[in-house]
């Protein structure tokens, strides 16, 4: 590979894209881009951002403006590196903050162009989803239907509807969003246990919220719970911090999805595992289509949704849905204790491990074990791993700081 010459024409056509799309100058950034233009965008990025995005004005709606829409940020690039063939590497960051929250903004990125006839047609755009996500608008309300508590690096989030059995209506998935927000903007939570008042984790949807507010259409209501819903598991999936999620009594619907965004599972023994939606008509949510096939396989997943029979806390433990499974009065306890043994412990390379595994199911091998040795380069440069090292050449036990 070699630095791309200033001349270069496909630079200067990139800088232009780059001004205008800091200008927001739609016919300029529309006239830079061919019609069969095709964006591949970082995954985890919310609101659709993320994903493949096909013509000009797609990519330039659905992303481009989607972003702008939300934070104040202008991409700055630093490093040009022509890879041939019309496709140009540039890596810089993005820079800016939170358009309602004010949060700073600052990730790193790398976009892979490709230039064909003097137009853009295509890139693959990638960066920290994280940083976004950390920088979206939170409120100091205090939380109604949930609690949380930071202690020691501990974030506790108990879901506190018992008289509800921690049914999910709109304040449930709008604040599980801001608690979520909260934790990952809080530097000094090293781990997040999630727990439910009362004899279960979540009965999941609340069908009396449903009924009562749904009016005539009932989609118009479930789009605009889940958008706030699914938005905050995808902040729980880039946390640093492992979450350990206590599963007792029933566990049913997008509820589910606080088991799937969990790192290590408590179940007590009376623990009940139920997708639920066929018996309201509905086809699921809280991402449980994408985590259930990959957790117990494609057919039993098939079968948890079209015959919606409960999965019992020990078939789940059998299955890999669950780590551990417990009596019923011992499973808080038990959880409590997992908790505070991963807070003690080296809280990026916890973070670099969630994230390798989360994203090897899109990778090839070879992605894959590049991906290993970037976050063992991260991990490497951490107060954490300098201190480990000397401790086991010393023949002591390494204490972890979280750095």
């Amino acid at each position: 590979m070699e630095d791309v010459l200033a001349a270069a024409p496909e630079r200067a056509l990139l800088e232009g894209l780059y001004a205008a799309l800091a200008a927001g100058d739609r016919p300029t950034i529309h006239a830079c881009m061919s019609e069969d233009f095709v964006g591949r965008v970082t995954a985890g990025l919310p609101f659709g951002i993320g994903g493949e995005h096909a013509g000009p004005d797609a990519m330039i709606d659905e992303v481009w403006f989607a972003i702008g829409a939300r934070w104040r940020v202008r991409a700055v690039p630093e490093r040009w590196t022509s890879l041939g063939e019309g496709r140009v590497l540039v890596e810089g960051t993005y820079e800016g903050k939170g358009r309602r929250s004010g949060q700073p903004l600052s990730a790193a990125f790398t976009h892979v162009w490709e230039v064909r006839d003097g137009l853009v047609c295509g890139i693959v755009q990638t960066t920290d989803s994280a940083s976004f996500l950390a920088a979206l608008d939170r409120s100091e309300t205090p939380l109604q239907t949930m609690s949380l508590s930071v202690v020691n690096g501990l974030a506790t989030l108990r879901l506190s509807r018992p008289d509800r059995r921690n049914a999910i209506d709109q304040r449930v998935a709008d604040e599980l969003l801001e608690a979520a927000l909260r934790v990952a903007g809080d530097p000094s939570v090293r781990a997040l246990l999630v727990v439910g008042d009362g004899p279960d984790l979540t009965v999941g949807g609340d069908i009396g919220y449903f009924t009562a507010n749904a009016g005539e259409d009932m989609g118009a209501l479930l789009r605009r719970m889940t958008t706030p819903f699914h938005l905050a598991f995808q902040v729980l999936a880039n946390l640093d911090a492992p979450i350990i999620t206590v599963a007792q009594g029933s566990v049913a619907g997008g509820g589910i999805g606080l088991v799937y965004a969990a790192d290590v599972v408590i179940a007590s023994d009376d623990a009940r595992f139920v997708t639920a939606f066929g018996a309201i008509g509905l086809s699921g949510d809280g991402g449980g289509t994408w985590h259930l096939p990959r957790r117990i396989g494609p057919a039993r997943a098939s079968w948890a949704y079209l015959a919606n029979e409960p999965i019992r806390a020990d078939e789940a433990l059998e299955l890999g849905l669950v780590t551990e499974v417990v009596p019923v009065l011992e499973a808080r306890q038990r959880g409590v204790a997992i908790a505070d043994r991963l807070v003690a412990g080296p809280t990026r390379a916890y973070g670099q491990m969630r994230a390798l595994l989360r994203d090897s199911w899109s990778r090839s091998l070879s992605d894959q074990l590049h991906a290993e040795t970037a976050a063992l380069v991260a991990t490497g440069r951490t107060a954490d791993a300098r201190g480990a090292v000397q401790a086991f050449l010393d023949k002591q036990r390494p204490t972890f700081e979280g750095a």
